[in-house]
């Protein structure tokens, strides 16, 4: 049983425990996960699939990407925003990815939201919620890594305030933590002190 600490991965390199429980989370874990993304398409897409995960394994999400992004037009904003009646009556058959009524409803609510706003305006809100990394000393277990923090309370709440829909805060962490804003590699993780 670990104590949350860095566990040697399959190569014997210390990682997230997390992350070694399938290769396709070794995978994410080293490439993705932490590393800065921006773009708001990018994170129009990771928003959607942190919001589709809640009450989910992320290894769920993670193993239907290529369904969702099909399904979804490869989250491009503009063109989910033009979605019709049709196009949700596809998304709730689609066996591809998540059939949640109210998730899908609010992918293509939140699309349309964003329509709206100027380029670069989303990815601008969301990285204006990053904390100052030299004040979050690195985790050492698991039990270092928070699952709601200030931020991403202020954060879930701007895009509340802006219409975005399924953007909680424990939603709005997890979109931090996957995108770079926060730095949860364990201090020991080889991913940590990677480019």
């Amino acid at each position: 049983m670990s104590d949350g600490a860095a566990l040697t991965g399959p190569d014997g390199a210390p990682r997230c425990p997390w992350a070694l429980s399938t290769a396709d989370y070794i995978t994410y874990h080293d490439e993705e996960w932490g590393r800065p993304v921006h773009g708001d398409d990018a994170l129009f897409e990771r928003l959607s699939l942190e919001a589709f995960q809640s009450g989910l394994s992320w290894i769920t999400i993670l193993r239907r990407r290529p369904g969702f992004r099909a399904a979804f037009a490869d989250f491009k904003i503009a063109t989910v925003a033009e979605f019709t009646d049709a196009d949700r009556e596809r998304l709730l058959a689609d066996a591809g990815i998540i059939r949640n009524r109210a998730k899908i409803d609010a992918t293509l609510a939140n699309a349309r939201v964003l329509a709206e706003w100027a380029p670069g305006e989303l990815d601008t809100l969301i990285w204006s919620h990053a904390p100052d990394p030299s004040t979050r000393p690195a985790p050492k277990t698991m039990a270092d890594v928070p699952a709601v923090t200030p931020e991403s309370t202020a954060l879930s709440k701007a895009l509340k305030k802006r219409g975005l829909r399924f953007v909680g805060p424990t939603t709005a962490y997890a979109l931090m933590q996957a995108c770079g804003l926060v730095d949860d590699h364990l201090e020991t993780c080889v991913a940590r002190s990677a480019p």
